[in-house]
């Protein structure tokens, strides 16, 4: 249940032009742990792609804005979004718009059943028809603990420690509090295992937030890092303190108080509601998929209507929904302003921040506030508008031609609704301010900065570093003084950034901005979304290191495989008399640790394609895999004996080469082993 800001990476699979964008986004999936998430990354852009283009991302001129009434609104979505379905193969979208205290328009597009499996096609009805959010719930979830803290029962700053009935494994002394968990810096590393189950499943929260989790990698406060589990804390913790069930506690206090009769966190949905729910799609020409059981809950489990997504909106833009304000003036305001500051973060406080559960997505020089959201077929986001009292939610049933489409789709439509409906006044981004007022320094730090990055999201502590060689972000200093970011972040093409303040810069020609922090002269992060940042890559796990070794590695090895059988015809052909028998012992072993290395190797691609499949993979599977790994390993000791003997029976250069090739490939698959900790006790993933 991923926020598609960055992915936000994530979650999982698009289809880029390029086969090196292809592997990228499979990483990003695999990072941002329920599909797609922030971080969004392919390839990096041509040169071409390296001038900015002013039509993207450029503040909208100081004109007039349209009128945001259900005419207007109505007839840019109608025109808008059903080609953009067509476009990106989308079976269906529903759309909420609220401003001024009430809801705009509610609208469907496209069909919920597209009849593909001989039923009739039905279309979408927003009033009718629910559609699952994603990681949007976790606004339902952030709103359900800010009651608990409006009314004395939740520390915001206390340890979490008090309200929980068991440990949460931590690698540092800093307390984790329920701020942390709402900011997405607890420090916890991803998991990505029976996060998303099939029908049938059914969700254990305490079970899951107890079995294998997640080990603490930064230190609490200090490193955005998009967490399911620590939101998952958050929710037990209501759960805990509450004394009632995480999905009664919400169905009560927040959708009862504001009247969404047709929304529900439960899995399988009740019965009143199971019928309305959309089918999920691949796509629109694809079969429909099964009903997403998320094993935690409060992080994305959640179904609703358009309506009700509109009467959410606007209970958070502070209007009178229901009987009873489902938070005080004060809560709201505090729950919507960023929730750390520099006492934390430091100079990372200068890239947008969270707030207590929302997302900044300010644009135009207009504070927004939102959050996106991922399943395997759904893909949704919600953005308010604080001061303007205007929102937007929508939701589309299908994850399209690509996970990158889908989100790019949702984007723009955000992009476009606030350049239509709230563009900036004056040039508030301040784009024309930065040109001739470069930070004093700015070389020194855009030095520092140049090297190559991955996400802050990720697993550390067992075979999942791998997802870490893909999605990865490569800076370089250009004239001078400017930053090239291959990709520039949530997207596939590259950008260029120059420093408007320091340690933070902002896109030539856009509006993005990121935020640096140095520790001893060397960059420590990037913070570029409200959750995410990039963090150095370690230089032995270098792409222009591992990928070379593991690919040589495993083309010698492969090239032995097939040199055994040739070489046999050709020495029978040529009636040449057997090897002799001296160092056979050595050759057996070492053929044997070829072909254990070589299976290991595709037991590790099989596990991944699995997990990005959301499937599990058994322990005895994983096991069998790294047995191999191992005697793959072992086997550089009969490999070098192999050498050395024939070196000193001097067999000749070319069989010679041979074993020294076969030795250097056993070593590089063990090593590539040990350094990406394919070894480990540990197979939590």
């Amino acid at each position: 249940m991923d926020n598609n800001e960055a992915t936000k990476q994530i979650g999982a699979r698009s289809q880029l032009a390029r086969p090196a964008s292809r592997l990228r986004q499979i990483g990003a999936a695999l990072a941002t742990a329920v599909i797609v998430g922030a971080g969004v990354a392919g390839s990096g852009g041509s040169a071409a792609a390296q001038e900015p283009d002013p039509s993207v991302d450029t503040p909208a001129a100081a004109t007039g804005a349209a009128v945001l009434d259900a005419s207007d609104v109505n007839a840019w979505l109608d025109e808008t979004l059903p080609a953009a379905l067509k476009d990106n193969d989308i079976a269906g979208a529903t759309v909420a718009v609220v401003n001024d205290g009430e809801t705009v328009t509610t609208r469907g597009y496209g069909h919920v059943d597209t009849g593909a499996e001989g039923t009739e096609a039905v279309p979408v009805d927003p009033e009718q028809h629910l559609f699952r959010i994603g990681s949007v719930s976790k606004l339902a979830t952030a709103t359900a603990v800010m009651q608990l803290v409006q009314d004395g029962r939740v520390d915001l700053d206390a340890d979490i420690d008090e309200y929980l009935d068991f440990t949460v494994p931590r690698n540092f002394d800093e307390p984790i509090t329920m701020r942390h968990l709402l900011t997405h810096t607890p420090g916890f590393e991803e998991r990505i295992a029976g996060l998303i189950g099939k029908e049938g499943t059914t969700a254990d929260l305490r079970k899951a937030l107890v079995t294998d989790p997640p080990e603490q990698i930064y230190r609490p406060g200090t490193m955005p890092a998009y967490s399911n589990y620590g939101n998952s804390l958050a929710g037990y913790i209501v759960e805990r303190v509450s004394g009632m069930p995480f999905e009664e506690y919400v169905d009560r206090n927040v959708f009862d108080r504001l009247g969404m009769t047709s929304s529900s966190f439960a899995q399988p949905l009740p019965a009143d509601l199971a019928d309305r729910v959309s089918n999920g799609y691949d796509n629109a020409s694809s079969p429909a998929g099964y009903f997403e059981i998320v094993s935690t809950p409060p992080a994305g489990s959640m179904s609703a209507s358009a309506p009700d997504m509109a009467r959410f909106m606007l209970a958070h833009l502070g209007e009178p929904v229901g009987d009873t304000p489902l938070l005080d003036e004060s809560t709201l305001e505090l729950m919507h302003q960023p929730a750390l500051d520099e006492s934390t973060l430091g100079t990372l406080a200068g890239a947008p921040r969270m707030t207590l559960g929302f997302f900044d997505e300010s644009r135009n020089g207009r504070r927004i506030i939102g959050h996106g959201g991922d399943t395997q077929y759904f893909h949704s986001h919600l953005q308010i508008y604080p001061e303007e009292g205007a929102g937007l939610f929508v939701s589309l049933n299908s994850t399209g031609t690509s996970g990158l489409a889908n989100h790019e789709l949702r984007q723009n439509l955000t992009k476009a609704f606030a350049d239509r409906y709230f563009p900036a006044v004056s040039d508030a981004a301040g784009n024309d301010a930065a040109v001739n007022n470069t930070p004093a320094g700015s070389a020194e730090r855009a030095a520092m900065a140049a090297g190559t990055y991955e996400s802050s999201r990720a697993i550390e502590s067992n075979f999942m570093t791998l997802i870490g060689l893909t999605g990865r972000t490569t800076v370089s200093v250009q004239d001078g003084d400017r930053l090239l970011f291959e990709p520039r972040p949530l997207s596939d093409s590259a950008a260029v950034y120059e420093e408007i303040e320091p340690w933070v810069w902002r896109e030539v020609g856009g509006q993005s901005t990121v935020a640096m922090r140095a520790v001893d002269g060397k960059i420590e992060a990037i913070g570029f979304d409200s959750a995410f940042a990039l963090v150095p890559v370690d230089t032995a796990r270098s792409t222009y290191l591992a990928i070379p070794v593991i690919v040589a590695s495993v083309v010698v090895l492969l090239l032995t495989v097939l040199a055994w059988p040739i070489g046999a015809i050709v020495r029978r052909l040529r009636r040449r008399a057997p090897r002799d028998r001296a160092g056979r012992t050595a050759r057996i072993l070492s053929r044997i640790a070829v072909a254990s290395a070589l299976l290991a190797i595709g037991g590790w691609v099989g596990s991944i394609v699995l997990i990005v499949g959301m499937e599990d993979v058994s322990t005895v599977s994983f096991r069998n895999v790294q047995v191999a790994q191992l005697i793959g390993l072992l086997g550089v000791l009969p490999a070098a004996v192999r050498l050395a003997d024939d070196v000193r029976r001097r067999v000749g250069w070319s069989r010679t080469a041979g074993s020294a090739l076969v030795l250097l490939a056993l070593i590089g698959t063990g090593w590539f082993a040990v350094e990406f900790m394919l070894l480990s006790p540990n197979i939590s993933y």
